[in-house]
């Protein structure tokens, strides 16, 4: 065996030997973490809520700081040719007041089921020629929001490369446009760092993270596989996210990147609609032990910076159900 090939074994031998003990190594929980929330009009109006008054809630109530905002399409251009931005423009402008922080999703590809969020009126167009209208949609958000204060970064599409989930919603990734959507971006944009998410249980995070300048991971212990017809646990560890994180550093040589939990489930995951759900299966899917064990798991992880998923619905139970225990638990979080 040559030399050079041999060396390359024993370094392959050894890093994969730290990755799985960096895996299995418990770290006790941090307590310098930076909270922040996802919220959108799209999750407020799916529960019923007035989504000013939750979004403001959200600010002045809880005292949240850290937003994960999204330009839904269909909600910034429901007519094609036709912009609204009356509720980012609300949500930005309140941010600025507040001097929170903002990152902004664009693209098509966006938190909350169905994924890929689309006007009704692109439906006539084939995927090649919706492109075009992306490219548009893209390059108006940036404009109008490049400049605010409250802008963080811009996370283009969500989980992009995750492989099979929503692909009948979505389709395959074309990584082409994918690349070019970043470019446009930052373009527009030199001044803002592009976030890119990935799976935390599934895939690999190599192509996510060699494209960004920041990277955004989600963790979901406990979601539904369709395969098994049941919900499952993730058998991961916090450990597990640190070793996949030192594991994707020494496989893309970007070392010392801004890395974030981006979606920190903590709203229970039902089929089909939660107000469609007894509450008590909601509060057996997520609990406040769970809720307990989610924010302990995930401050072992070594991310310092984490966006919680599931804000309205805590304040769809302290308005609707009359209970505000996740919202009082929430609230030290945010100082």
């Amino acid at each position: 065996m040559p030399r050079s090939l041999a060396f390359l074994i024993s370094i392959i031998i050894v890093a994969s030997g730290f990755v799985a003990w960096l895996a299995h190594v418990p770290i006790p929980p941090q307590s310098d973490i930076r909270y922040g929330v996802t919220f959108s009009k799209f999750r407020s109006d799916e529960l019923s809520l007035d989504w000013k008054k939750t979004y403001d809630a959200l600010l002045d109530d809880l005292g949240v700081r850290r937003f994960r905002l999204v330009a839904h399409w269909q909600m910034v251009e429901p007519k094609e040719g036709e912009y609204n931005f009356e509720e980012l423009d609300y949500q930005f402008r309140r941010a600025e007041e507040t001097d929170s922080s903002v990152i902004l999703g664009v693209g098509r590809r966006l938190p909350s089921w169905p994924e890929c969020h689309e006007p009704d009126w692109i439906q006539k167009y084939s995927f090649d020629e919706q492109k075009g209208h992306i490219r548009d949609l893209i390059t108006v958000v940036v404009n109008r929001y490049k400049d605010s204060p409250a802008l963080d970064m811009w996370q283009v599409e969500n989980e992009p490369f995750i492989i099979g989930f929503a692909l009948g919603q979505c389709g395959a990734l074309d990584i082409d446009f994918l690349d070019e959507e970043i470019a446009i971006v930052k373009s527009l944009d030199p001044n803002h760092p592009v976030l890119l998410t990935g799976s935390g249980e599934l895939g690999f995070w190599n192509n996510t993270w060699k494209r960004g300048d920041a990277f955004g991971t989600t963790i979901y212990r406990k979601v539904w596989n369709r395969d098994l017809n049941s919900f499952i646990t993730y058998p991961t560890t916090p450990g597990f996210f640190r070793a996949k994180r030192t594991f994707t550093e020494l496989a893309t040589g970007k070392v010392g990147k801004r890395a974030i939990i981006a979606e920190l489930a903590a709203e229970p995951w039902v089929i089909g609609r939660v107000v469609d759900t007894p509450l008590e299966e909601q509060l057996e899917r997520m609990n406040l032990s769970l809720f307990e064990d989610t924010l302990h798991f995930a401050a072992a992880t070594s991310f310092r910076e984490q966006y919680l998923w599931g804000a309205e619905w805590w304040y769809y139970l302290k308005e609707v159900q009359g209970n505000d225990s996740f919202w009082e638990r929430a609230r030290p979080l945010f100082p």
